[in-house]
C-alpha cells in the first residue's frame, strides 16, 4: 500500500520542481523527501522523475501517479474536514493569505472575534497579492485567501475552490484641498483628470492595472504600495489618486474626496479549497470575515 507521506512528497516535488523546495513546503529534511521518492519508485517499479537541468521533471508514469495522488490527498482532506465537523469545539489551525488592505482593514477585526469566540483555534496570517494567495491556496500552503478583483482586470480562480463574495469596495477620487475640483458638487469623470499628476499603486498590482486600463496612456508620477502613503502625497499637493474606501482608514484633513462617474468598484472575496469546506474552522473564519466586512462598511 502506498503511504500518504510518499504521495505528499511526490506531489510537492512535482509542484515545486526540486527536493529542496518540496522539503521546505513539507517542513521536513530534503533527505526525507528523497527517501519517500526512492521508496515510491521501488514500490511502483518505475522511474517517477527525470532530471531537467537543476530541476526534476515527471516521467509519464510519474505524471499519472501525481494526478491520482492529487485526488487521494483531496479525498483525505475532505475526510478530515468531515470528521472535524462532528466536533462541537472549533479547533485546529487556519492560515489566511490576504492582500494588504484586507490585512489592515478587515483581518484585525476578524482575528479578534475568532480569538474571543474560538480560543482553541490557532490563526495565522500572511500578506500576498491575490494571485500569489490563490497559488498558495491551491498548493495547500494556506487555508483561506482574501482577494480583491477589479471587473476590468479579472483573473482565473484555480479549480477545486469555493468562494464567498464579501462585497464591493468602491473607489473615489482624492485631491488636495486647494485643487480646482475640490469644491465640485458633481461626480468626476476620470477622463476629466487624465492629464493630472497621478499617485498610484505599484505596477503589477490590481489597482495599478485597473487605473492604467481606465485611463489608457496614463503614467503615474508616484508609484507607492501603501494607500496611506498615497494619501499623504496627495495631502501635500503632489498629485491626485483613486483610492478604494476600504483603504481609507484615516484621511488627512487637507484632502477632498470626490465620487467618480461611473463609480469604480473592486470585488472582495474569501476563497477556500472545496475539499475543506466542511471544516468548522473554515466556516468560523469565513463568518468572522463577513462580520469584519459588515463592521467596516457600517463604520464607513
Amino acid at each position: 500500500m502506498i503511504e500518504l507521506g510518499r504521495l505528499r512528497a511526490l506531489s510537492a516535488v512535482a509542484t515545486y520542481g526540486t527536493v529542496l523546495a518540496a522539503a521546505d513546503v513539507l517542513h521536513c529534511t530534503p533527505s526525507a523527501v528523497s527517501q519517500h521518492i526512492t521508496k515510491l519508485e521501488e514500490e511502483t517499479g518505475t522511474n517517477l522523475f527525470e532530471k531537467d537541468g537543476r530541476k526534476l521533471r515527471l516521467t509519464d508514469a510519474g505524471r499519472l501517479l501525481a494526478e491520482h495522488a492529487g485526488l487521494v490527498l483531496a479525498a483525505v482532506e475532505r475526510a478530515e474536514a468531515a470528521l472535524e465537523a462532528h466536533h462541537t469545539t472549533v479547533t485546529g489551525r487556519v492560515t489566511i493569505a490576504s492582500f494588504a488592505t484586507g490585512c489592515r482593514a478587515l483581518l484585525p477585526h476578524a482575528l479578534k472575534w475568532l480569538a474571543k469566540e474560538h480560543p482553541q483555534l490557532e490563526m495565522g496570517l500572511v500578506e500576498f497579492n491575490p494571485r500569489e494567495s490563490l497559488d498558495l491556496l491551491a498548493r495547500g500552503e494556506v487555508d483561506l485567501a482574501l482577494v480583491d478583483e477589479w471587473p476590468t482586470v479579472p483573473f482565473a480562480f484555480p479549480p477545486g475552490v469555493e468562494l464567498a463574495e464579501l462585497g464591493l469596495d468602491h473607489a473615489d477620487l482624492v485631491v488636495p484641498a486647494h485643487h480646482p475640483l475640490a469644491q465640485r458638487k458633481r461626480p468626476v469623470k476620470l477622463a476629466q483628470v487624465a492629464g493630472e499628476r497621478w499617485v498610484s499603486s505599484t505596477p503589477g498590482t490590481n489597482c495599478y492595472d485597473w487605473l492604467t486600463r481606465a485611463l489608457p496612456g496614463v503614467q503615474p508620477a508616484f508609484l507607492v504600495g501603501e494607500f496611506e502613503t498615497q494619501l499623504t502625497l496627495v495631502a501635500t499637493g503632489l498629485g491626485i489618486a483613486a483610492i478604494p474606501r476600504l483603504a481609507r482608514i484615516s484621511v488627512p484633513s487637507t484632502v477632498v474626496i470626490l465620487p467618480i462617474d461611473p463609480m469604480p468598484a473592486r470585488r472582495v472575496s474569501v476563497v477556500w479549497r472545496s475539499a475543506s469546506q466542511e471544516r468548522p474552522a473554515i466556516l468560523a473564519a469565513v463568518a468572522a470575515l463577513r462580520k469584519a466586512w459588515e463592521k467596516r462598511v457600517t463604520a464607513a
